[in-house]
């Protein structure tokens, strides 16, 4: 996220200036590799860049590469293959026993479909998009690196002119909005296959801290390097807040029974309760369990907790399971955290281990591939336009 938030910083600054720019995008893998679908590396024409799509090794000749595809204008997609022993002959020396597909694009600045424009309106509007891209064709080169974009809004805007495949395109762009996940897909149009790249733009991570003692700095300063959203609430309101969080992106000071007019709690809102207070911490139980946020985390011992819920109980307020599911306490994973700095780190991985769906282990002890990744289908991934067609 919070590389994604940097490209977009610095294409914002490109526009300032009569610079143009390229775009590199990891659109496709196969083995192992260091970066996943999705990754992205801005390269501007003075040779600047930012972002990675890979641990160093594929950044060098990308931006070489990119510097042409700059001064002529047309997109290129560059095969990275790494399975051959004898790699390391031809100057890169991956190592990853894998293959990496980058496409890499000219992003004119005024350009109705410029994807760097589309990015930053997802960020801004703290809502998903998804942007749909051509990066592999046979005998249409000049589909190479067109997009559909489907908006927060649902608004669609393309440079697709094949309106069948617009329509087949615009189809999986929905079911990729919906699963949020990045996806490829392969279509054949008049008997040439073209493969498109989906890219789910996700907004940055909401998280809403309630608490404002000073272990909440080391959190924030954590969730902020991630690129999440950091929200601050301080129920005892002392202004003394609106300094010690100043990088936050938000600082509230606000009384316990006006947090719901003032807080928004989504069903992506990470809320974490460090009050250091029982009674604010009973009533912020009482707010958060039955909301539709997507974890809750409580600093403190677990009987503590315990109690809580307990005395919910006592009072006729029951939580289901789905609710309970969504509530860590004590909060963190199990790394021998002491200092502030320390449970911070805890509470974060904790965090990012559930937004990932995982278990927060030891990767030498994981008996499957560090990423996870999408089965591919066989035959049926290849979509007949005209039979898709017939079937809507």
């Amino acid at each position: 996220m919070r590389e994604l938030q940097a490209i977009v910083e610095t294409y914002k600054q490109t526009t300032h200036s009569d610079q143009r720019a390229a775009l590199a995008t990891v659109v496709k893998v196969s083995g192992s590799t260091y970066r996943r679908p999705g990754a992205q590396m801005l390269i501007t024409q003075d040779g600047h860049s930012v972002g990675t799509i890979s641990g160093g090794c594929l950044e060098h000749d990308v931006m070489i590469r990119s510097q042409q595809v700059i001064a002529t204008g047309n997109a290129a997609i560059v095969e990275y293959d790494s399975t051959s022993d004898d790699d390391i002959i031809w100057g890169l020396g991956l190592g990853c026993n894998g293959v990496v597909y980058i496409l890499i694009e000219c992003i004119e600045l005024k350009h109705e479909l410029n994807p760097l424009a589309f990015m930053d309106q997802c960020l801004h509007q703290q809502q998903v998009g998804v942007l749909a891209t051509v990066f592999s064709v046979e005998e249409q080169a000049t589909l190479l690196g067109n997009h559909l974009m489907l908006s927060p809004r649902r608004a669609v805007y393309s440079d697709i002119e094949d309106s069948n495949l617009r329509q087949a395109v615009l189809a999986d762009a929905h079911f990729a909005y919906i699963n949020q996940q990045p996806a490829s897909k392969s279509y054949s149009v008049a008997g040439s296959v073209i493969e498109v790249f989906f890219n789910v733009i996700q907004p940055p991570v909401p998280l809403v801290i309630f608490g404002a003692g000073h272990d909440v700095s080391p959190v924030m300063q954590f969730a902020k390097a991630l690129g999440w959203h950091v929200t601050v609430v301080d129920p005892r309101c002392s202004e003394a807040s609106l300094t010690r969080f100043q990088t936050a992106d938000c600082v509230l000071l606000v009384r316990l029974e006006n947090v719901h007019e003032k807080v928004a709690l989504s069903d992506q809102t990470i809320a974490l309760v460090m009050t250091h207070n029982y009674l604010y911490d009973s009533k912020l139980l009482q707010l958060l369990l039955p909301s539709p946020v997507r974890y809750v985390g409580v600093l403190g011992p677990k009987h503590r907790t315990d109690r809580l819920l307990q005395e919910s109980r006592a009072e006729g307020r029951i939580y289901g399971e789905v609710q309970l599911e969504r509530l860590y306490s004590p909060v963190g994973i199990d790394i021998g955290a002491e200092t502030s700095e320390e449970i911070a780190l805890a509470i974060v991985s904790e965090i990012q281990a559930v937004l990932a769906s995982r278990s927060s282990g030891f990767l030498r002890n994981r008996q499957a591939p560090i990423h996870d990744r999408v089965k591919p289908k066989p035959q049926s991934n290849v979509v007949q336009i005209d039979e898709m067609l017939m079937n809507v």
